[in-house]
């Protein structure tokens, strides 16, 4: 079983947290998240350390606990840094660029990819290989991120496709003669 609940929350400076009944609200440099509260978690601050306890012995007591933990710590990261996850596109005419509020990709199909960036997303093209998805909700920039991949994910044996940056394709062999 998982201890993450037992350690503490720390609020970096820029960062304030205010806790109404079911309502923790968190506000930094980058942008405000909310989040509503589960009645099997409490939550209790000590200046600048948030502290997680389960209100109940039960199991899913305590799995809430750390699972809102590991929430409002990416809260508070956000808030204040944020989150980026850089794409690579791998193929011959594979390109893409960012236009307003709308990603133009060229993935190889007989069509252009128009992607509608959400809002609370910002997405970069440093080249025309290279696409960087910003933004404070760590979910929903790999959501995104997942989305654009979706499109055309990376082939094991050319390794064509739309990759994580980290990302490390595995290559079959090609059929011999």
């Amino acid at each position: 079983m998982s201890r993450i609940a037992n350690s503490p929350v720390v609020i970096p400076a820029g960062v304030t947290v205010t806790m109404t009944d079911a309502l923790l609200n968190v506000q930094g440099s980058k942008g405000t998240m909310d989040l509503d509260m589960h009645d099997l978690v409490a939550v209790t601050r000590e200046e600048d350390v948030l502290n997680f306890v389960a209100t109940q012995g039960t199991k899913l007591s305590g799995a809430l606990a750390g699972t809102f933990r590991a929430l409002v710590a990416n809260m508070v990261t956000g808030v204040s840094t944020g989150f980026t996850k850089e794409l690579q596109l791998v193929g011959v005419g594979y390109r893409a660029q960012a236009q307003g509020r709308v990603l133009n990709l060229s993935l190889g199909f007989s069509h252009p990819v128009a992607y509608a960036i959400p809002d609370g997303i910002e997405i970069e093209t440093p080249t025309q290989t290279l696409v960087v998805v910003r933004g404070v909700d760590k979910q929903k920039v790999g959501q995104v991120s997942a989305e654009i991949r979706a499109y055309r994910p990376p082939e094991p044996y050319k390794g064509k496709g739309v990759r994580y940056a980290t990302e490390i394709v595995k290559r079959k062999e090609a059929k011999k003669k």
